[in-house]
């Protein structure tokens, strides 16, 4: 079984309790207005195997407290997904947190197939005109599904409002030098980024979720 990734990184403290292993996966066709990644959208016909993503992983598995999957649309590569997620339950204790852009009543029956592999999951495409007060969303229509007791313990915390205390973005430089954001930043957030690094004559390679 093979899937298509963007990235992976470690470690990301923006998208879930702890610090969390990234899993950024490669496709989308939803292509939301004002999506923060879409460099993701488009699916590339160079795939990896479960098996070298595993590998790729293995390294960050015991010092990660949980993993979070996004993309990109996990849902488009609903086999894979499932694959990797039985290679991460196997090998891994934490929780896992996937992003999806469907509306619940399009992935429920996918999820259930997964049943037990997904502790929390984000459902509900990113609206760009809607209100943007809810922990770990990026707009108030998404949900936050708890899907297993450990999903329950750990991401009950964040059925509520963002406050002033949460830390909404992480900056990380790739090997080639580019800047990459990870989290869900707020609006104009990007802007004023944008404008600061100009101002330094840094590029800026944004990235969300």
């Amino acid at each position: 079984m093979e899937i298509s990734l963007s990235r992976l990184h470690f470690p990301v403290t923006t998208l879930g309790p702890g610090q969390r292993i990234g899993i950024w996966v490669q496709g989308c066709t939803l292509l939301c207005k004002g999506c923060l990644s879409p460099d993701t959208w488009h699916r590339r016909d160079r795939s990896i195997s479960i098996a070298n993503a595993m590998e790729q992983l293995k390294h960050w598995l015991p010092f990660a407290d949980g993993i979070t999957i996004s993309g990109g649309e996990p849902f488009e590569q609903a086999d894979a997904l499932h694959a990797l997620l039985i290679e991460l339950h196997a090998n891994f204790q934490g929780d896992i947190l996937v992003y999806s852009g469907y509306g619940w009543d399009d992935i429920k029956l996918k999820v259930s197939e997964m049943d037990g592999l997904i502790d929390a999951l984000i459902s509900g495409p990113y609206l760009v005109d809607a209100p943007q007060t809810l922990a770990l969303r990026g707009s108030d229509n998404q949900l936050l599904h708890r899907l297993t007791p450990l999903g329950e313990a750990r991401f009950a915390q964040y059925d509520r409002q963002l406050t002033a205390d949460d830390k909404v973005l992480d900056l990380a430089l790739d090997d080639t030098g580019r800047i990459f954001l990870t989290g869900i930043p707020q609006r104009r957030d990007m802007l004023r980024l944008q404008i600061l690094l100009e101002q330094q004559e840094t590029p800026l390679t944004p990235l969300k979720k």
